[in-house]
């Protein structure tokens, strides 16, 4: 896998809730899809950047010089198209109800910021297949057992992919729930404000832009018990350090944007004549036909 190399050098422009939200609706035919996520838990490590690179054809987003990959674990219902009611509505209800376990690492494309999916783990044979094709989502399918019942103070979680295989378990007490949006400026802000996830799937590589609330979240302290179903896919995994955790009730009617394509100028124009080879200087965007 070709990968293009991380820098520190500027840092990549901070898109704030409000701005994601004009953006899209900006943007004829947009959002497609509503969705509500739920009871998110977000686990977050630094990790070796050089490493991570590897698996990453995106420029990763720094901070600090330091690279994060985030385990989220939630639970999405009520997926629906953004138009069309309740027709619409009942054509995804077999795909509309989904528990996750996304793994996803702080990329940058055109000094654009964004999340870029390592892998995501999910209960839905349907849309494991499905996702790949329509908007390049690693998909995997895998065996969730979620309790995040904050009213209760519970926030336990274990995920593997086959029956005495390799698993994920965490687990924390949630006491005197205070949620609220994240500091400006802060690392929390940085690793959960995010409005645009890029994808690859082959040769492919795309993105989709979203659009919520502002997390309304709080830090957690978090004891994670087991990670060999991460270890397993990515032996880097297990210089990982666990830095951080924030819970938060969730976000609903959750706005989601069409698939894009990602071009490659540079590849595409290989061609050219080198006057305007030379004159080509970034990748560029275009939306599917």
């Amino acid at each position: 896998m070709h990968c293009e190399t991380f820098s520190i050098e500027k840092p990549a422009e901070r898109i704030t809730s409000e701005a994601a939200r004009r953006r899209l609706l900006s943007i004829r035919g947009e959002p497609l899809l509503l969705a509500d996520w739920l009871r998110p838990v977000f686990i977050h490590y630094e990790v070796p950047a050089a490493a991570l690179q590897r698996d990453v054809p995106f420029e990763l987003d720094l901070r600090d010089g330091k690279a994060y990959v985030s385990l989220v674990a939630f639970t999405m219902r009520r997926m629906r198209p953004f138009r069309g009611g309740r027709f619409t509505s009942w054509l995804l209800k077999p795909i509309a109800h989904n528990d996750f376990l996304n793994v996803r690492t702080y990329v940058r494309h055109r000094n654009e910021p964004g999340i870029y999916f390592l892998t995501e783990w999910m209960n839905n044979p349907i849309s494991v297949h499905l996702g790949p094709i329509t908007f390049g989502l690693p998909y995997r399918f895998g065996k969730m057992n979620y309790q995040h019942r904050d009213e209760e103070g519970i926030l336990n979680g274990t995920v593997r992919e086959m029956k005495n295989g390799p698993s994920l378990n965490y687990q924390t007490h949630l006491t005197a729930p205070h949620f609220a949006p994240c500091p400006a400026g802060s690392l929390d802000e940085f690793l959960l404000e995010r409005y645009t996830a890029f994808t690859s799937h082959k040769t492919s590589r795309r993105f989709f832009r979203i659009w919520h609330e502002p997390w309304k979240q709080q830090s957690i302290e978090i004891s994670v018990k087991d990670t060999r179903l991460l270890e397993t896919v990515w032996p880097w995994f297990a210089d990982a350090k666990l830095t951080a955790a924030n819970y938060s009730p969730g976000a609903r009617d959750v706005w989601m944007g069409r698939p894009h394509r990602v071009i490659n100028v540079r590849t595409a124009c290989a061609g050219l004549s080198p006057k305007l080879h030379d004159s080509v200087k970034h990748d560029t965007v275009s939306p599917f036909p």
